[in-house]
């Protein structure tokens, strides 16, 4: 049972006869009036037990978008059902109107429609449906909490698809599909062409020239060899979600950013003709996705990045290059999606590296604070000036992390969260380019 803001103040009322009468027998009469108007009420209302109830939910939807959800209420009671209806989501799905009024006649079925805009990656919920049933008086309502199951899956918002249009074109001019032509010993042979003005005198074939020499003292045709991007190659991308990951940088989780960025890198390596492995991990694997091409590969990425929320443990990184190991045996290009904060969190990610770099082309990318940078040029007072002090020394950990992860071999990327997914997919470019892959 649950009580109307009608019966406060019917109760409220009851201050006039009380006074006015002026003994104890006012103020029992008015309860005892007050409670059989209750009861009589209650008795009229109808039965929330005796309605039917079902949800129709999207099976998922990306992170900052709205998703319609359907509740389907059938009234199988004797009496009509004038109430409100709570349909109890999780407080981060987002879930607007959280209540909604219903007037539904016996044997008749409503649907009520909610709109979900979730604030939260993950699989938000919603277990029951509360009702309450008022009675003709509007004094009190019968209430319960019926079984109600419905979920929706939030997948990563994958706001740096943006960026993938201009990596595509300049993909485009590295595989020769535009009139720039890549050429140099780091890429596969494509073709064999006439030169022409401009070409670099380099990729001549002589002995391709040779050939094709006009036997009759004709002018001698050059002949250059071109070139195209490696193809097939392996892209193994390792996504740190330890401790570090779950800090906040920007108002976006890091853990958040590496998911934008594996996506991205993910989407156009693709696009080049290479494979794509993920794997999450911290001191056990949480995300994995294998064997995926084309549209698949991000389908399955989104699914399995969507559930897994950072871990507050150390990552053991010294089980990374075994893993790695376990998922190709060829050489490939491994992206470490982790953060170089301080040499102290960053010990155990230097001392796996060699392990990689011996046998694989590394990359490791970590999300700066754009915070961090700006606290260095603010110095108008004492404590503008220790604050900008404290920052300078954590950007010489950071530097000082970087050099010695390149003294490793391996690549190093570090930006803001919104563009270290484009500096990332730039980087893997140049190494395709580069012929490193």
């Amino acid at each position: 049972m649950a009580l109307s803001g009608w019966f406060v103040a019917l109760l409220a009322l009851g201050a006039v006869p009380t006074i006015a009468v002026g003994g104890p027998w006012g103020l029992l009469g008015w309860l005892a009036l007050c409670g059989a108007l209750i009861a009589v009420d209650l008795l009229a209302a109808g039965s929330p037990r005796k309605l039917r109830i079902s949800r129709e939910t999207p099976a998922r939807v990306r992170l900052g978008e709205s998703a319609p959800s359907r509740l389907l209420i059938a009234n199988e009671g004797r009496r009509a059902v004038h109430g409100v209806v709570r349909v109890a989501w999780q407080p981060s799905a987002g879930a607007s109107p959280a209540r909604q009024r219903i007037v539904l006649p016996a044997g008749e079925r409503r649907a009520l429609t909610t709109t979900l805009t979730p604030i939260r990656r993950g699989e938000r919920r919603a277990a029951h449906v509360t009702v309450r049933a008022f009675g003709p008086l509007r004094l009190a309502a019968r209430q319960a909490t019926l079984a109600a199951p419905g979920a929706i899956r939030v997948l990563p918002p994958f706001h740096s698809r943006r960026h993938l249009p201009s990596r595509l074109a300049r993909l485009r001019e590295l595989d020769g599909r535009t009139s720039v032509m890549l050429r140099g010993q780091g890429t596969e042979f494509d073709s064999l062409r006439e030169y022409v003005r401009g070409d670099d005198v380099r990729s001549i074939d002589w002995r391709a020239t040779a050939r094709r020499r006009d036997p009759a003292g004709g002018e001698l045709q050059l002949v250059v060899r071109t070139w195209r991007p490696e193809r097939d190659r392996r892209v193994v991308i390792v996504v740190d979600s330890g401790r570090t990951s779950a800090a906040r940088i920007d108002r976006e989780p890091r853990l958040d950013t590496a998911f934008e960025s594996s996506l991205l890198l993910a989407a156009l390596a693709s696009r080049a003709g290479d494979h794509v492995d993920l794997v999450v991990f911290d001191r056990r694997v949480r995300g994995r996705v294998q064997g995926a091409t084309g549209p698949e590969l991000l389908s399955r990425m989104v699914d399995a990045m969507a559930p897994i929320e950072p871990d507050l443990i150390e990552t053991d990184w010294s089980a990374v290059p075994g893993l790695v190991r376990h998922i190709t045996p060829h050489r490939a290009l491994v992206v470490l999606l982790t953060s170089i904060d301080t040499p102290g969190s960053s010990r155990a990610l230097l001392s796996a590296l060699p392990q990689l770099t011996r046998h694989h082309t590394v990359l490791v990318a970590s999300v700066t604070d754009p915070e961090i940078q700006a606290a260095t040029t603010q110095r108008g007072n004492r404590s503008e000036v220790y604050r900008a002090a404290a920052a300078e020394r954590a950007l010489l950990d950071a530097a000082r992390v970087a050099a010695a992860i390149r003294q490793s071999g391996a690549e190093v990327v570090t930006s803001t969260p919104a563009e270290l997914p484009p500096a990332v997919a730039d980087r893997y470019l140049e190494l395709k380019a580069a012929g490193r892959l």
